[in-house]
């Protein structure tokens, strides 16, 4: 069972920046496609960004610019650099791992607040 962890969250704000890690528990993380999404309270869960195993990234429209997807596979963690933040970036950020077969797994969620 694969397991994720995510750190960095917490209270900042506008203008602010914060660094989100999301550690996984097992070697195949080099081979997996990780991403990192959000929810908001009231809202669905939306892509925030994406990087493939070759480290490939996507981004979602509201974020392009101002966050940054990174993975270190010597320490099975990928990472979230958030700039710029805004009120409307407040949620709960959520890590998420693909493996090679295509399950999927998710962590429990690091909530950011942006307020001033």
């Amino acid at each position: 069972q694969v397991q994720l962890v995510e750190s960095g969250g917490g209270l900042v704000k506008p203008g602010g920046s914060l660094r989100l890690s999301c550690k996984a528990s097992k070697i195949i993380f080099r081979l997996s496609a990780m991403g990192w999404y959000r929810q908001a309270p009231g809202k669905e869960r939306e892509l925030v960004a994406t990087i493939t195993s070759d480290g490939s990234t996507n981004y979602g429209d509201s974020v392009k610019g101002r966050f940054t997807i990174s993975r270190d596979n010597a320490e099975n963690t990928v990472y979230l650099q958030v700039n710029s933040l805004k009120p409307d970036d407040t949620a709960v950020y959520y890590c998420n791992l693909i493996t090679p077969l295509r399950k999927e797994y998710w962590g429990q969620g690091t909530q950011v607040t942006v307020s001033s």
